[in-house]
Parts: structure tokens; C-alpha cells; sequence
């Protein structure tokens, strides 16, 4: 992997780390750095579960794959805010 790619995923992580906080209800007492490390995991499964469904490229934007990245992201904020709250930490 190159810088240009590592870069490019941290920014990806941090657009789709920020749209699944987004969606997810209320105030969420996690960091920013957090917010980006789900959204770049979240990016990698939603990647790989369009691609399981086929729909992973097509032509144009790939709506489909944005879709399931940002619930991904939106399940892994709901799961960081209750472990990150369960620790007492803010």
C-alpha cells in the first residue's frame, strides 16, 4: 500500500466514519479518532459485502456499496458508544 492510499483510506474512513455518526440518533460521547478507525473498517466490510452481493462495481457511483458502508459505520458508532460509555471514559 502506498501513502496515497493510506491517505486516501483515512479520508474515505473519516467521510463515512462521519456519515454513519450521522445516522445514529443523539449525542455520541466518542472521539474523532474513533469516529475515523470505524469508518475506515467500516469502508473494508461494506467493500467486501458489495462485492459478496456482486454489486461492488458498477458504472458511475456505486451507491449500493456507499449505502452498506455507512451502515456499517452506523452499527460500529452504535457498538463504540456503548463499550466507550460502559468504560466510564469521556
Amino acid at each position: 500500500m502506498t501513502v496515497t492510499g493510506i491517505i486516501t483510506a483515512i479520508v474515505i474512513g473519516a467521510i463515512i466514519g462521519a456519515l454513519g455518526r450521522l445516522v445514529v440518533p443523539g449525542r455520541q460521547g466518542i472521539p474523532i479518532w474513533l469516529t475515523i478507525v470505524i469508518g475506515i473498517v467500516a469502508a473494508l466490510i461494506g467493500t467486501a459485502i458489495a462485492s459478496a452481493f456482486g454489486v461492488a462495481s458498477t458504472g458511475g457511483i456505486d451507491w449500493i456499496e456507499l449505502l452498506l458502508q455507512v451502515i456499517v459505520a452506523a452499527v460500529g458508532v452504535i457498538a463504540a458508544v456503548s463499550l466507550y460509555g460502559r468504560r466510564g471514559v469521556r
